[in-house]
């Protein structure tokens, strides 16, 4: 028996099948655009996510020889709406996090409800990016789609309510509105009378796992799936990653390692403190019952070094073009092996946790006439870990300790890249024989939903993997504690100079 997992993305949506003994038959991916019709708005259209929702589940399906498909869960980022009407149909484009819209709702918000009693409603403090400030900024500003709309429904949930299930949203989704109780698991009256929306406008919360639907009936011929396909609930994308990373108790992270870097680790209780809220770290229930996730990331990771391939690295390129191999594994290679006397901060895209400071730039200190290229390189891979440090380190001071760090994305395929995390860290850093850990996330939900498994725990334990574990140096350790004392003062000390 199989499963299907969607990933929805900014930039493109995921589809993998995976079969109840954990190898993956098929997958497919599908991009799609993000819209900027004017400066700082940055938008996604739901419809041509919804097209390629179905083009990648009808090539899975077509690529794949498994048997029939059990079940479907769907994962998706955080925070955007699409707005449905009474038919069904979506009224506009959706506002993704990074907009710029929002800004004037989120003052007014906190000019009307104490800070201690949002942290202790929502698990978060109030900011522009969360569904709530957006919505309010539809209402004023484009009144007639607010009326027309029906509901607001996080992707995931959209997409599964396109396959048929009823408009439901799961908790860690719901989580990122800004208009959800964590603890009481319910949407809050408190928030949502003081933003002026109405409640329900609202899918109806769920746990993730929940079963919400059936395929429908003419979807399941037009994608190749059976008629009895069960619709499960999924969650937030970060959220399912740590899931099918196998983070199914405390102190346990997974760190996907992607164009941004995310670290989520879980815990067994409300962690809400103003420790806490001063870093910008929410508090939001995990996709398993009884436990709580946090989000420690950065706007840029793997994108640094997409920059300096793009406008400095043609000499990589052309030697990877002739080596026949990847040129992010040649540039990590050819990195300088000691610890480097460069120092890069990788805010080329703002600053996220713990700052959460969107005017924050970058910089580079420390260049000489001697500096080579492979020293640069050497100070992006430092300066990434460094950052994360930094999280690691207002976590354990927040009583949220990590003792290892599982790793999926794109440049958790670096074993030298790794090495260098464990080494910097002083924590093992270990990979996964399955790497598509939101998908597997999803599937773990499905199959447990679906009677395939007869439980989280039972389903973890079959499907998720280690594959190999890089311990740290510990002579190196210490010369990178001395350094990051340094790292800790880039931050400040590039504010005070740019006023970013």
């Amino acid at each position: 028996m199989s499963l299907l997992g969607l990933d929805i993305g900014t930039s493109g949506c995921k589809a993998t099948i995976i079969e109840d003994t954990g190898s993956l038959p098929a997958q497919a991916y599908q991009d799609y655009p993000l819209i900027s019709p004017q400066s700082g708005w940055q938008e996604i259209d739901p419809e041509q996510v919804w097209r390629a929702a179905v083009k990648v589940i009808v090539q899975v399906r077509q690529n794949s020889r498994s048997d029939a498909i059990r079940a479907i869960s769907v994962s998706s980022f955080g925070e955007a709406v699409v707005a449905l009407d009474r038919s069904g149909q979506t009224l506009g484009r959706s506002m993704i996090y990074i907009d710029c819209r929002g800004q004037e709702e989120a003052a007014y918000l906190r000019s009307r409800l104490d800070h201690e009693q949002v942290l202790g409603i929502t698990g978060t403090a109030v900011q522009p990016m969360y569904s709530l400030c957006k919505i309010m900024w539809l209402k004023k500003n484009r009144p007639e789609e607010y009326r027309k709309t029906w509901k607001y429904l996080l992707f995931a949930d959209y997409i599964l309510y396109r396959l048929g299930a009823g408009p439901y949203t799961d908790y860690s989704l719901a989580a990122r509105t800004l208009a959800f109780d964590v603890f009481k698991k319910k949407w809050s009256p408190e928030l949502i009378d003081c933003a002026g929306i109405d409640a329900e406008k609202f899918g109806t919360p769920v746990q993730s796992g929940t079963v919400v639907g059936q395929i429908s009936g003419r979807l399941a011929s037009e994608l190749c799936l059976p008629s009895d396909v069960l619709l499960v609930a999924g969650g937030h994308d970060q959220a399912c990653a740590a899931l099918g990373a196998g983070v199914i108790h405390s102190n346990l992270a997974v760190d996907g390692m992607g164009t941004t870097e995310c670290i989520t680790p879980a815990f067994n209780r409300p962690a809400m403190s103003e420790q806490m809220a001063q870093n910008h770290y929410a508090c939001v229930p995990h996709v398993i019952p009884n436990l709580y996730v946090t989000y420690a990331f950065t706007f840029t990771s793997g994108s640094v070094l997409k920059w300096y391939r793009d406008y400095w690295g043609d000499s990589y390129q052309a030697e990877a073009t002739r080596l026949g191999i990847n040129i992010y594994d040649l540039m990590i290679d050819r990195a300088a092996k000691d610890p480097g006397s460069l120092f890069l901060l990788p805010h080329f895209a703002g600053a996220a946790t713990p700052y959460m400071d969107q005017a924050a730039q970058g910089a580079i200190v420390g260049l000489t006439i001697n500096t080579r290229p492979a020293d640069i390189i050497k100070a992006i891979l430092e300066g990434l870990t460094y950052e994360m440090m930094i999280n690691v380190e207002r976590l354990a001071l927040a009583g949220i300790q990590i003792d290892e760090l599982l790793t999926v994305g794109g440049l958790a395929r670096s074993d030298a890249f790794l090495q260098l995390k464990a080494t910097m860290m002083g924590k093992p850093v270990t990979t996964l024989a399955i790497s598509e850990a939101g998908t597997l996330g999803v599937a773990i939900l499905a199959g447990t939903a679906g009677g395939v498994y007869k439980s989280i725990e039972e389903a973890v334990g079959k499907l998720v993997r280690r594959k190999k574990t890089f311990y740290p140096d510990s002579r190196l350790h210490e010369q990178y504690q001395e350094k990051f004392a340094i790292y800790k003062k880039m931050y400040p000390a590039v504010k005070s100079i740019t006023g970013g």
